[in-house]
């Protein structure tokens, strides 16, 4: 069997390199996998615009609609601007590429923080808003929303692991029956109420909507407020639409023109469906509270308040109960999958980010299915710490949310801005000109939109923000760090321009250490002695006097021409007395270089690890500090290790199998560890366990 079957049962069979052209995705399954998130914002935004209201009570909710249509412009002036973004840096770096390039790196690093912090939320905001829409439906699940938000962020960790080929397989369908559901929703409603004259009451339209603390009369700088926050709520629906300019890359060709098209396509069905949930929400008379036992007057003690959406499907289908099972299900599970656009977003920035040093370069790396793994896992990691600090309610977490895409937007378009400008300034061809400067209009009337949602969303949600805030300066601190340390190690390692007399040793010790004369032993003196040292010598350390005795009449008795030097140890340590030995030995020739060889025996199995102790571990680990010091691991393979290399052999590619000629491995000082699982390194103490 091979070792790795349940990795490749979950995550499936490594890919080659050179099938990264076969993970490209098409219109189709584009739109499910970049804009799942912008298309599922419409299904808590119109809620968070009522709850927003509802604090100045029934008088307010008339605004729903005005509201609704000053954020559809936004999303609509935004989704123009990024089709500019899409053409003119189509690398995939997104706002973080058109920031840096336009307004230098610090900026860059800023959209990038505020792009992560976008990310990590979006999978928090998604997974626990799926799943109050599902309790909504199912009322049994009530109290376990937590177990099932981190569950679906595991397993959606699970399913991207596998490839943005597959998961955007599987996720299209969930996605267009989403679409279908609410649009079909949306006429169903307007058919039924316009042509049939049904009356489509919601469960909450027969309570009376009461203001909280007074705030009925509001008026003035109040009630402006309040209108301001409420539309700063609703901009919640404009999230995910910059995705699909951080994934221009995985388009297939042209990419551009399909990126632009994916985010035409996404903007005309997000706008319909949020507009027509606004719509029913007043033809159904659905009221949302903050409070809704002491606000909606009427309402039982033990009344359960449902999502908006969910309230308007039970009304609208209240001649046809699937219709609400279909919607709420759907609406759960696109909710759910939109976390998937970060998914797919955030390992893509942070393979950039890592390129630029910026993050640790692990995460530029790909997995076994061409999926930037590590990012991955990173980002199911830091949702489900945001889903358990704040109890899995999605209310709580979207006040923290807006920030970072209106941050990213800003400076997206600001940036945009100066591209246009710069390249107007060499361009002579008229019709180009035009375009450009058509360009840059729409980038202009973008960042106005943007900035001013921006300013709102500051004044209004400031007592939430700061925390969205505080992660996004921690971030970049954190990047600039990593950078510093980066730029350090690269110029400490930077090789000189002429030959440097300071890197070639006068002269190499070979030091080999031993603790008695078995097979690992005799194979690491072999090794050593063909390395041709200056000096060689056998280092012993005497934790146990009978044993050092034994050792010395052992090499004796064998005629080993390598000296062999004992090492006091009154306090039976065996990793202080190498080190000062080590020490000493430089401090006297501080040109020379000491070469340390360590016999190890490798094992096969996992718990063969904890039978032995790892002294070499730790002895290897404290001679890399040491300066001039080389540190060399010859490795003996025991049996177990054997069979496992052999299994492993077995079932790897390409391997012989019964009936097919072979080559037995003829064993020699050389042997590889590469063929055995990992080394357990047990230098002296656990060499003593073993058996010549």
């Amino acid at each position: 069997m091979p070792a790795d079957l349940p990795k490749r049962i979950l995550i499936g069979r490594a890919l080659r390199s050179d099938k990264l052209g076969e993970t490209l995705l098409p219109k189709r399954i584009a739109l499910p996998v970049f804009a799942s998130d912008a298309l599922s914002s419409v299904a808590y935004a119109p809620e968070e615009i009522l709850l927003t209201l509802s604090l100045a009570g029934v008088s307010a909710i008339h605004f729903s609609w005005q509201i609704g249509v000053v954020v559809a412009i936004v999303m609509l002036a935004v989704v123009a601007s990024y089709r500019q973004n899409v053409h003119a840096y189509p690398s995939g770096g997104g706002d973080y590429e058109v920031a840096t390039v336009n307004h230098g790196p610090n900026s860059g690093l800023v959209v990038a923080s505020a792009l992560m912090v976008d990310y990590i939320l979006t999978v928090a905001v998604s997974t626990t808003s799926g799943v109050a829409n599902v309790v909504s439906a199912v009322p049994a699940l009530r109290g376990h929303e937590m177990a099932l938000s981190v569950t679906l962020v595991v397993l959606l960790m699970g399913m991207n692991l596998r490839g943005v080929r597959e998961s955007g397989t599987a996720f299209a369908v969930p996605t267009y029956a989403f679409m279908i559901g609410v649009l079909g929703m949306v006429v169903y409603g307007v058919v039924r109420h316009f042509a049939f004259g049904a009356d489509m009451p919601a469960e909450s339209s027969g309570f009376h909507l009461a203001a909280t603390d007074g705030n009925g009369s509001l008026a003035g700088f109040a009630l402006v407020f309040l209108l301001l926050k409420a539309f700063s709520s609703g901009c919640a629906a404009l999230t995910g639409v910059e995705a699909i300019s951080n994934g221009v890359p995985a388009f297939r060709t042209p990419k551009s023109k399909n990126a632009a098209t994916t985010l035409l396509m996404m903007a005309t069905i997000a706008v319909t469906m949020f507009m027509g949930i606004i719509y029913l929400a007043h033809l159904t008379g659905t009221q949302m509270a903050e409070d809704p036992v002491g606000q909606l007057v009427g309402a039982p003690a033990d009344y359960h308040q449902k999502t908006a959406l969910a309230q308007i499907s039970e009304a609208v289908f209240s001649n046809f109960t699937p219709g609400f099972y279909f919607i709420a299900g759907v609406t759960g599970l696109i909710l759910v999958l939109a976390a998937n656009t970060a998914f797919n977003g955030f390992p893509v920035l942070g393979s950039i980010l890592a390129q630029d040093r910026y993050l640790p370069r692990q995460l530029h790396t790909r997995g076994d299915r061409l999926a930037f793994s590590n990012g991955i896992i990173l980002l199911a990691i830091a949702a489900i710490a945001f889903i358990v600090a704040f109890g899995a309610d999605p209310n709580r977490l979207i006040q923290l949310y807006i920030v970072g895409v209106f941050v990213s937007f800003n400076m997206s378009q600001s940036g945009m801005i100066r591209h246009w400008t710069r390249l107007l300034r060499t361009e002579t061809d008229p019709a180009a000109r035009r375009r450009m400067q058509r360009s840059r209009a729409i980038n202009t009337f973008g960042l106005v939109m943007t900035a001013a949602v921006l300013i709102v969303v500051l004044v209004t949600k400031i007592g939430h923000a700061w925390i969205a805030i505080a992660t996004m300066v921690v971030l970049f601190v954190m990047m600039k760090a990593i950078r510093r340390h980066y730029d350090r190690v690269s110029e400490e390692l930077q090789a000189a321009e002429e030959a440097d007399d300071t890197l070639l040793p006068t002269r190499v010790h070979g030091i080999v250490l031993v603790s008695k004369l078995h097979k690992p032993a005799l194979r690491a003196l072999a090794y050593a002695r063909l390395a041709r040292s200056n000096t060689l010598e056998a280092v012993t350390v005497n934790v146990d006097p009978a044993d050092t005795e034994a050792l010395r009449k052992d090499w004796d008795q064998r005629g080993i021409e390598v000296p062999l030097k004992v090492l006091d140890s009154p306090y039976r340590e065996i990793t202080g007395p190498v080190l000062d030995y080590v020490k000493n030995l430089r401090r006297s020739s501080p040109r020379d270089v000491v070469s340390v060889y360590i016999p190890e025996y490798v094992v096969g199995h996992w718990y063969e690890h904890l039978l032995h102790n790892q002294s070499a571990l730790r002895l290897k680990g404290r001679l890399l500090f040491k300066p001039g010091v080389m540190v060399t691991s010859v490795p003996w393979q025991l049996e177990s290790s054997e069979r496992r290399g052999k299994q492993r052999a077995w079932s790897a590619p390409g391997a012989v199998r019964r009936g097919e000629p072979r080559h037995e491995r003829v064993e020699s000082g050389g042997s590889s560890p590469v063929e055995s699982a990992a080394p357990s390194t047990d230098l002296i103490d656990a060499s003593k366990d073993s058996t010549s």
